[in-house]
């Protein structure tokens, strides 16, 4: 017990001292041009990360639009159509492995598929790789979930003539609602403070441009860049940008508990 509460609490004092620090430098740095205005001129004091909270946003969304359908849809086939069989099996040991691998294979990899071929970076590949580690932590909760609904509940549908795909959606969907919406915030969660798979894909842009074909500024990124450069206004803002990503972060976690407790409260 000694050792145990010794760890605890070792563990609990470097969390407590990163986001004391995080805090504490952020609030210093936090200003209202920092949200409404573009990046100035290397050397140059003031100018804001306008750019990187709007690409950040962008590929975030984009992402969520195209690895949320996916995991969802892919939960769906391997708790309800491939239930029991081996190929849910190898699906589902596969989707843990993706879950562990290293962000930045996955970088390179579409930077291998789509970048290169393509001859430039974009906000579509960057939004492409963090879809991917999205997909297998969505697609394990969802499968999780429906798999907790009652076999009962389908029977019951059955026997009163609905077909399977409207017993999915009207029942199974609905008992498990809670649990899938929580996956898809953390899976958010995961992918908000990614920087290694955007280095290879969406890479950064010093000025404000929405366009997805092209280069696109990122926080994560601008924290990395802003970090390793030698000037104090980068590192002020780069504090800033870092207590952002960390309060998105936590109202993520916070709202998907919140939902969690309000849905099974009884």
């Amino acid at each position: 017990m000694t050792l145990s509460t010794l760890a605890a609490l070792t563990g609990l004092f470097w969390l407590v001292f990163i986001l004391g620090d995080v805090l504490v430098h952020g609030i210093r740095a936090l200003n209202l041009s920092l949200f409404i205005a573009d990046p100035a001129p290397a050397g140059v004091e003031g100018g804001g990360l306008r750019n990187a909270f709007i690409g950040q946003l962008m590929i975030t969304i984009f992402a969520t639009l195209i690895g949320v359908p996916v995991g969802v849809l892919g939960g769906t086939f391997l708790a309800e159509y491939a239930r029991g069989r081996k190929i849910a099996r190898i699906i589902s040991v596969l989707s843990d492995i993706m879950v562990s691998v290293p962000s930045i294979v996955i970088g390179t990899f579409i930077y291998a598929i789509l970048v290169r071929p393509i001859g430039h970076f974009s906000g579509w590949a960057g939004a492409i790789a963090l879809s991917i580690i999205m997909i297998p932590v969505v697609l394990r909760t969802t499968e999780d979930m429906l798999t907790l609904v009652p076999w009962t509940l389908r029977e019951a549908a059955f026997a009163l003539g609905a077909p399977y795909y409207k017993v999915i959606i009207q029942i199974v969907y609905r008992g498990a609602a809670t649990g899938i919406l929580t996956g898809i915030l953390l899976s958010i969660a995961r992918v908000a403070g990614e920087t290694a798979p955007l280095l290879f894909t969406s890479f950064n842009n010093s000025f404000f441009s929405a366009d997805m074909k092209g280069p696109i500024s990122s926080l994560t990124v601008t924290i990395f860049q802003y970090a390793m450069g030698p000037y104090d206004d980068w590192h002020a803002q780069a504090w800033a940008a870092s207590l952002m990503i960390t309060i998105f972060i936590l109202f993520l976690t916070l709202l998907g508990r919140f939902i969690i407790k309000w849905r099974y409260k009884g």
